[in-house]
């Protein structure tokens, strides 16, 4: 069985060339992948994770409002008893920002640049079970 990711654009950021770039190499790697498309709210991407039973959850920002995105994003994985599922995050983020996103419970944090494999390797060792 393949590992099941969602990639999410949360808020109004409208630049997803990142996004469709993550989720084609995760499909080549033969992860089954859900992308949301723009303009989700946490809400909306917590209900598509759950719909769609994944394991992984990916967000991509590069608006700037990873700071109060990304905590109502956790905020409603713990509301839907979902917490515990790997969350990542991608997009421009200060070194200072991506810790204390892991403080708070982010699984990893991928800036510009970051080749395709480490996001590829970083799913495969939090997701086990399906390999």
């Amino acid at each position: 069985m393949a590992i099941k990711v969602i990639i999410a654009k949360p808020g109004l950021d409208g630049h997803d060339r990142g996004a469709k770039v993550i989720a084609q190499a995760l499909r080549n790697a033969g992860m089954e992948v859900v992308y949301t498309g723009l303009h989700q709210t946490p809400e909306m991407i917590i209900r598509a994770a759950i719909q769609e039973d994944v394991d992984v959850i990916g967000v991509s920002i590069l608006s700037g409002a990873h700071m109060s995105i990304v905590p109502r994003i956790i905020e409603k994985m713990k509301e839907n008893g979902i917490w515990g599922k790997p969350l990542f995050v991608g997009g421009i983020i200060p070194a200072d920002d991506a810790e204390e996103l892991k403080k708070i419970g982010v699984s990893a944090v991928f800036g510009p640049g970051t080749p395709t494999s480490k996001v590829v390797e970083f799913i495969n060792s939090v997701v086990k079970d399906k390999k």
